[in-house]
Order: C-alpha cells, then sequence, then structure tokens
C-alpha cells in the first residue's frame, strides 16, 4: 500500500505537469501578440505619470514663489556657465521707484492692466508693423516676459523658439491666476536682464547709475526701460542716440500711466 500509493502520488504529479506543457508552450505564441499593446500602455502610463509630475511641480513652484524671491532663473543659469558675473539683489516692490514701473508698463505694455496675459491688439500691430519693417517688434506682454524669464530656458534655435512659445501661454496664465499684478510686475523687475551678469532693479539702478533703486528719477527710469528689448547692447548709463530717443519717448507716454505707487493695477 504504501508503494502503491506514492505510485499515485508520482503519477499524479506527472499529470499534472504533461497538463500545464501546452499552456507553457502557448505562453510564447500568444506574448509577441500582447506585447506590443502592452508595451504601449507602460509607455502611455509613464508619460501621463510625467505630466501630471510636471503639472504638480509648475503648480508648486508657481505658488512658492508667489510670497518668496526667485533665486536664480534658467538665464542667469546659463550665463554664469558662459562665464559671466551674477548682480542681483532682491528688493521688494516698495522698494523700487514708481518711476521704473511706470516707465516699463510704458515701454514694454501700455496694455498691462487691461489684459489676462496676452493683448492680442499689441500682437496684431505688431505683425504688421514688422510685414513692413526691418526693425522688428514683439508683442509680448509683462507677463509673457515673466513665464519666461521665470520658468523657461532661453534660446535662439528654432526647435527651442518653438518650444518655448507652446509652454509659454501655460505659464502666463498660472502666474496670472496665482499671483496677479503687482507680484508679476515685482517679480518681473527683479529678475529682468539689465547688462551682461546685470539682473533686476536694484542691481542695475548701482551698476548704472550709482544708486539703489528706490531713487530713480524719471528720466533714469526711462532709460533703463529703452535698454530692455537688448540690454546687452544697449546701456542705460551711457546711452547712445537710438535709446535716448526711446527714452524721450518713453517719458511721454509715462503721463498715460496711472500712479503705480501702492499698485500698478489698483481695482475701483
Amino acid at each position: 500500500m504504501p508503494l502503491s500509493g506514492g505510485l499515485r502520488v508520482f503519477i499524479k504529479i506527472a499529470m499534472d505537469d504533461l497538463r500545464r506543457e501546452p499552456d507553457m508552450a502557448a505562453a510564447p505564441v500568444a506574448g509577441p501578440r500582447t506585447t506590443g499593446g502592452g508595451r504601449a500602455r507602460r509607455i502611455w502610463r509613464r508619460c501621463l505619470r510625467v505630466l501630471v509630475v510636471a503639472f504638480g511641480a509648475s503648480v508648486m513652484l508657481t505658488a512658492i514663489y508667489r510670497f518668496a524671491p526667485v533665486p536664480l532663473t534658467p538665464l542667469m543659469v546659463l550665463r554664469l556657465f558662459d562665464g559671466e558675473g551674477l548682480a542681483k539683489d532682491w528688493v521688494s516692490y516698495d522698494q523700487i521707484s514708481p518711476n521704473l514701473a511706470r516707465a516699463v508698463i510704458a515701454a514694454e505694455d501700455a496694455g498691462y492692466c487691461q489684459h489676462w496675459g496676452f493683448d492680442f491688439k499689441a500682437i496684431q500691430k505688431a505683425l504688421a508693423h514688422n510685414e513692413d519693417s526691418r526693425r522688428l517688434r514683439g508683442g509680448s506682454t509683462i507677463s509673457n516676459q515673466t513665464a519666461k524669464n521665470v520658468f523657461l530656458w532661453p534660446g535662439d534655435s528654432r526647435i527651442t523658439r518653438y518650444a518655448r512659445k507652446a509652454i509659454e501661454p501655460y505659464f502666463t496664465l498660472l502666474i496670472e491666476a496665482m499671483w496677479g499684478k503687482k507680484r508679476i510686475l515685482e517679480v518681473y523687475l527683479n529678475v529682468v536682464e539689465w547688462g551682461p551678469g546685470v539682473y533686476g532693479a536694484e542691481a542695475a539702478a548701482q551698476y548704472h547709475f550709482n544708486k539703489p533703486a528706490s531713487k530713480l528719477t524719471r528720466r533714469e527710469a526711462a532709460l533703463l526701460a529703452a535698454a530692455l528689448p537688448s540690454p546687452r547692447r544697449y546701456n542705460a548709463g551711457k546711452p547712445g542716440n537710438y535709446v535716448s530717443r526711446q527714452a524721450n519717448s518713453i517719458q511721454r507716454r509715462m503721463n498715460d500711466v496711472a500712479d503705480p505707487t501702492e499698485n500698478p493695477c489698483p481695482r475701483p
């Protein structure tokens, strides 16, 4: 009996193995038919995870910068790797002369308080101007430029520009929704480039005029605003004819900008 019982166990195990063999043999045949779909699903899930993480990180970083100073921007990092210095001193909105806020709005974005990040009239005017002029004009708003400076990488290649332009509207809407106009202008005035290795209003005022940003005059503010389109080419402290003429025009347009001392866009 023990032997026959052991034999029965042995036979049962063998039969079970035989029953499993067809499944094992069929597995390689079925595998290739499902591998492609499974791989596609895995790739899709990974891409979805990346998008979710990127979205969460962008919202979290924007929320942090709603209150905290921006320590570095991608442009600053790139210039550092190129061997340039870094002159930057964050100051609050109240420590920047209202003349500079007024001059920058007059020069860069006259409709700053009327739009939500995109001035479509200015874009249309820029397109019409660029068709008939060799000196190209942009339609970017202060919000666009702030989003680009703080969150996006610089670059002049066609692929880089297209990729940046595709992402820029998202960050523009994000800061418009989470920061508000005063904070956007405060950040912009603290991170924008105003010369080789010179970033922000305080460093620019010290570099070009040997004074703090709070003491900038109307003329000095207009000169700084006039240099913004090409701050590595134009020197606000030693202006040429073109910058001087632009500053004259900006000074006249500053009269059309409401007093930004407390808030550049006060609610009625």
